[in-house]
């Protein structure tokens, strides 16, 4: 627990930390605001009232948690694997093993820190995200009277617990990168390569592409909408609780090589 608490301090003052969540919000309030000064021009195109849905309450709430959970794992992925990485570079794992801390424990208590940040997070985006599609609304002239409507409440919760669970699992997978690289940047690139690899594959092999990170992840929330998977067109989806079992899969698999490699990793010098 000391270990723990220790890390989420550490990860707390980190900017990378306060970068990462900033620039999602960000670019989710721009894209969200920007549909909502142009709505009425896309009312008048083919398909454009669908453009409308984004904004209308309450089926919004379930479009802003699909949007910051598509967006939000490449975003967890880069953050997990600069930290990953800048144990490395920056020798804190060397000084943590050097003070009498196990290597495996101290790798996977920090990113057991870095889950614990993405799901606060989550909650944080998803809360801000709901502000600002109301102020998009207003902007496209949309009726919000059911954003006090709270039947959609009952399945959000377990949405949000899957959904965090697929971050978790992405995160690993740059988390792992990153150490098997020793390397911020290579963790970062070699991620953000795998998400639009996904996205490009998965136009030719659908059927295998599914059970890679992000797929997988994605396919965590049942609902087909809006959730940025790369590349997955519904029908090529996981079901639901299939994808629970693979994105275990790749997270404990993650985590083990992590730990795997720390342990063996040459440190001194």
């Amino acid at each position: 627990m000391r270990l723990f608490v220790s890390t989420l301090g550490k990860l707390r003052s980190r900017l990378a930390t306060w970068l990462t969540l900033g620039l999602l919000i960000l670019l989710m309030a721009l894209i969200y605001l920007a549909v909502g000064a142009t709505a009425k021009e896309a009312e008048a195109r083919p398909n454009g009232a669908a453009v409308l849905l984004l904004l209308t309450f309450p089926g919004a709430y379930a479009l802003i948690l699909g949007f910051v959970l598509g967006l939000g794992g490449l975003f967890v992925l880069a953050y997990a694997a600069a930290i990953a990485g800048s144990e490395w570079s920056w020798g804190t794992l060397k000084t943590a093993v050097a003070r009498g801390e196990s290597r495996s424990r101290y790798m996977l208590t920090t990113y057991a820190g870095i889950a614990l940040l993405a799901g606060i997070g989550l909650l944080i985006a998803f809360a801000v995200g709901v502000v600002v599609t109301f102020l998009a609304a207003k902007l496209a002239g949309v009726s919000t009277d059911g954003i006090s409507d709270t039947s959609i409440f009952g399945n959000l919760p377990e949405q949000f617990l899957r959904g965090w669970f697929g971050l978790v699992e992405v995160g690993a997978v740059g988390f792992t990168i990153a150490t098997l690289a020793r390397s911020q940047l290579a963790g970062v690139g070699a991620g953000i390569g795998i998400y639009f690899a996904e996205s490009f594959a998965g136009l030719f092999l659908p059927d295998i592409i599914k059970y890679l990170p992000f797929n997988a992840a994605n396919a965590l929330i049942a609902s087909g909408s809006a959730t940025g998977s790369p590349g997955g067109q519904s029908a090529s989806r996981l079901d639901p609780n299939a994808a629970l079992i693979v994105v275990l899969i790749w997270l404990v698999a993650s985590l083990a090589v992590t730990a795997v490699f720390t342990e063996r990793a040459e440190i001194s010098g």
